[in-house]
């Protein structure tokens, strides 16, 4: 029986970071049993180092990828070489990493060829389409293959597992660490450093928040959506719309030529987590292409419109506080445009259960690792949704 276990922790972008953090908080709490070690890419450099201040997490090891107008095969070679590099030094017994970045199929590939056991969280999820979202679904699926412990956040994505035919003592269900990172972050006195954040009125104010990146939606899509959230706040006096805006310039072109300039459109840089968490919670509605969203805004009691034709997270849909509506004009406005005018619907999304978690997420990941090792002699309790 192994007395103390080194475990490593893998991750690159700030929605890893985010749901990570978490993770590596917990592993700190068991210094008679575990060795912790962060190893971060820096896939993404800015967003990754603002969640690290925020949970106040020091890498042991900083592979400093980010580069201008990098490729996936930049980020994978570069960060399959980083890592060889810190596996060999370290020698963990287990690395974990997350969801479905090119940062998790690297780190995980990377393990595997060192012959390391390997924790995939978050793991499960699935549109069965792959390349929608690209380059996401087969880092996940191909990462899945590789995994030796499962971390399926929900029983959906344990299913979907189970019908890969993988091991059902591998499977282990615990919630989405998100739910346990907005537990640290979200506060009713929050006050915005941002002034312009600051001075909205969210109390007499309709806020719509807005976040685009997808490269599927690059172009024409994002630009149909666009233009039907200026119809909306051309009809609507008492709706604003934030829009933290992505860096990439193909998202900030067409954003800048349809929304830029308007009284009730607030375009401001991208925010670090601990603001945007907060600025769900004040939001009136979502409007989204992203994943992680998607999971932390029904933890939050808000709707969310998701601008996409398919999701590895149908969980929420099913619940009924997500929407998938991809990016036709028409249906953009006309479905935010019933949450507006609605009350009844609204209601009905904003009451919806939170399908993805209790906060309890990373103790549950350390219990399974400890339980694996043979450390503790129970499985964690499974996460059940209410």
């Amino acid at each position: 029986m192994a007395k103390n276990i080194k475990v490593m922790t893998v991750f690159g972008t700030r929605p890893e970071a985010i749901k990570m953090a978490p993770i590596v908080l917990e592993l700190q709490k068991h210094p008679d049993t575990i060795t912790p070690v962060v190893a971060v890419t820096a896939q993404h450099r800015e967003m990754l180092d603002q969640v690290l201040g925020l949970f106040h997490i020091t890498p042991d090891y900083d592979l400093n990828l980010m580069a201008a107008g990098q490729t996936l095969f930049d980020i994978t070679t570069k960060a399959m070489n980083g890592l060889d590099k810190v596996l060999t030094k370290e020698q963990p017994d287990i690395v974990l990493v997350h969801g479905d970045t090119t940062t998790t199929f690297a780190g995980a590939l990377a393990a595997y060829y060192h012959q390391t056991t390997v924790g995939h969280v978050e793991a499960g999820l699935r549109t069965h389409n792959k390349y929608s979202p690209f380059p996401e679904e087969m880092n996940r699926k191909l990462t899945g293959c590789i995994a030796d412990l499962n971390f399926a956040p929900t029983a959906t994505s344990e299913a979907n597992l189970l019908s890969e035919n993988v091991p059902k003592k591998s499977i282990f269900v615990t919630g989405n660490t998100v739910i346990d990172a907005l537990h640290h972050t979200v506060q009713d006195d929050f006050a915005f450093d941002d002034e312009l954040l600051q001075g909205i009125d969210f109390e007499h104010k309709r806020v719509i928040l807005v976040t685009t990146h997808r490269r599927e939606n690059l172009g024409e899509p994002m630009r149909h959506v666009y233009k039907a959230l200026r119809q909306l706040t051309e009809e609507f006096d008492d709706v604003e719309i934030v829009f933290p805006v992505h860096k990439n310039p193909k998202v900030r072109e067409v954003v800048n030529a349809e929304l830029g300039g308007l009284e009730k459109v607030h375009l401001i840089e991208p925010l670090d987590y601990e603001p945007f968490a907060n600025l769900m919670h004040r939001a009136h509605l979502i409007l989204t292409d992203s994943g992680g969203v998607q999971e932390e805004a029904p933890a939050l009691g808000k709707p969310v419109l998701v601008l996409r034709d398919t999701t590895e997270r149908p969980e929420a849909v099913e619940a009924g506080t997500v929407k998938l509506i991809g990016t036709d004009r028409d249906r953009v406005y006309e479905e935010a445009k019933r949450l507006l005018t609605d009350e009844a619907e609204y209601q009905r999304m904003a009451e919806s259960c939170n399908p993805y978690g209790d906060g309890e997420a990373s103790r549950r990941i350390i219990q399974a690792i400890l339980y694996h090792y043979g450390l503790v002699g129970e499985r964690p309790d499974r996460f059940e949704a209410k």
